[in-house]
């Protein structure tokens, strides 16, 4: 009884398609932009208000590039809690981004939000 079911596998296999060993194209810059050639919604430069542009620098730059800036600025001055690495403990310039004296990395992109237009 193996032995048919393994011939119907086989069978199964080659009257299937063959797969192409190309890659799909699942990235690179057109899989990044919209249909009209827009860059998508991280991607669009962005002005920082004064309190980011405190950390991060003056000048547009997209949501990702301030994401980046925020954590080298935390890793930099070594504003993660030891025990829980989740955690940011703001300085005085990260205070006034967030709105409070701690914040988990997950909260951290709805405080950069309201500071980038």
């Amino acid at each position: 009884m193996a032995k048919k079911t393994e011939a119907k596998a086989t069978e199964a296999k080659a009257k299937s398609p063959a797969r192409s060993a190309k890659p799909k194209d699942g990235g690179g810059e057109a899989g990044r932009k919209a249909a009209s050639g827009k860059p998508n919604a991280l991607q669009q430069p962005l002005q920082p208000s004064k309190e980011l542009a405190a950390v991060v620098g003056e000048g547009k730059l997209s949501r990702g590039e301030a994401v980046k800036k925020v954590w080298a600025y935390i890793h930099a001055n070594n504003l993660q809690n030891p025990e829980n690495k989740r955690e940011i403990i703001a300085d005085d310039k990260l205070r006034q981004v967030f709105g409070r004296d701690r914040a988990t990395m997950f909260e951290m992109n709805k405080y950069l939000a309201q500071h980038l237009a």
